[in-house]
């Protein structure tokens, strides 16, 4: 995302690692920051994406936060999943400041952040969406106003929890199906003719899966993160969640078991563990 604003616009970046941040301005001809502070001092619009909205608010204050750098006027733009309630509290703050804040989402993974087709999911004002768009079509293809600000973190927690229950269900069913004698590869294909197909079996499962690659694109850990969001939204609209509920304990568990590090489509390895069978193709 930040490599495709750098070739359009005078980029300032700065990140919690120094080293991530000077490596990437060198490359792409940006300027490195060394404190939040500086990274957003003069800036017309900024955009956070960090792994949580309690590290988004963690930077605003202090001597280097962004707070004491940010003008009245200024655009932020947070693409953190993050949660509705924290989202909803740092507009308040921002806005005591004239500073307009919208959450901003994004899915389409790093694929779709280097061909610039990401889908952003947006929690704002009108006017704020309004402003936001020349920048968020820098990285964006499918560009959505969800409403007002938290809805657009509402959004992308939900879809993230259906991902994980899709990951978990599928690695449980094509386990069976691979015990019960059919070739993964039949399987994997014949699903994804019918009407059980969905974006991990046609491209997560058949490119990182069958072939054994599991390449770490995007942690368990944020995906378990984003189940308990969209939990907390559910309890928060009074609507039962029995199936997320159950989702978020099993990834949880996977979690634990599978570390920090783990990518979040490894959960489909404990089931080939339990089921002892590799779905391979």
């Amino acid at each position: 995302m930040a490599a495709r604003l750098a070739q359009q616009t005078q980029l300032t970046v700065w990140n919690r690692t120094k080293s991530r941040a000077t490596e990437f301005s060198e490359r792409h001809g940006a300027r490195a920051a060394r404190t939040p502070r500086e990274a957003v001092q003069g800036a017309e619009a900024v955009v956070t994406c960090l792994p949580t909205s309690r590290e988004v608010e963690s930077l605003l204050d202090g001597g280097d936060g962004l707070l004491a750098g940010l003008a009245a006027g200024t655009l932020f733009l947070d693409c953190t999943s993050g949660d509705p309630t924290t989202s909803r509290r740092i507009a308040t703050r921002l806005a005591e400041r004239g500073i307009a804040f919208a959450d901003a989402p994004v899915s389409g993974g790093t694929d779709g952040a280097a061909a610039g087709t990401l889908t952003v999911m947006v929690g704002s004002d009108s006017e704020t969406f309004r402003r936001a768009l020349p920048i968020l079509r820098v990285f964006g293809k499918r560009i959505e106003h969800m409403g007002p600000v938290g809805t657009g973190d509402a959004m992308k927690a939900v879809n993230n929890a259906l991902l994980a229950v899709n990951i978990l269900a599928l690695g449980e069913g094509l386990a069976a199906l691979v015990k019960a004698g059919v070739p993964a590869a039949v399987a994997v294909d014949v699903l994804n003719q019918s009407s059980g197909r969905s974006f991990v079996s046609q491209t997560l499962v058949p490119e990182r899966v069958l072939t054994g690659k599991w390449p770490r694109t995007f942690r368990l850990a944020l995906l378990d993160k984003d189940v308990g969001i969209s939990r907390g939204l559910l309890a928060e609209t009074d609507v039962p969640g029995p199936i997320l509920e159950l989702a978020g304990r099993l990834l949880s568990e996977a979690r634990s078991r599978l570390g920090e590090d783990a990518d979040y489509l490894e959960a489909i390895k404990l089931t080939e563990r339990a089921a002892g069978v590799e779905i391979r193709g």
